[in-house]
């Protein structure tokens, strides 16, 4: 832990948008009960695979977590796909997830390297 009472991993950008992404999802409120189950625990599975992986040693660890992330955020990004498709959730709501999730995506990619 730091001086200001956070880990490291807490302050980094990907930590910071997959929270976001997750707290989108939550805040989207789909209406079909079975794609807001799937999409809420997808994006909680970005967010905690990130957090079991970021501060761990083993690289083969990190990457195991990071690949679970990244296959929880494509879970996550065609939930909300499918739900606006259905008219369970607006489309702007869907977009902003959208994009929220290439953002999360490409700094997956990065710490995969």
């Amino acid at each position: 832990m730091n001086d200001d009472g956070l880990f490291a991993f807490q302050k980094l950008d990907v930590y910071q948008a997959s929270k976001e992404l997750a707290r989108r999802v939550e805040a989207a409120r789909i209406r079909d009960a079975e794609l807001r189950d799937q999409a809420t625990r997808a994006a909680k599975r970005v967010f905690l695979g990130l957090c079991e992986g970021l501060p761990n040693d083993s690289t083969a660890m990190r990457r195991k977590y990071f690949v679970m992330a990244d296959n929880s955020l494509h879970e996550t990004v065609g939930a909300l796909d499918l739900a606006a498709a259905i008219g369970a959730v607006s489309r702007s709501h869907q977009l902003a997830i959208q994009a929220l999730g290439l953002k999360v995506h490409q700094m997956l990619r990065g710490l995969m390297r």
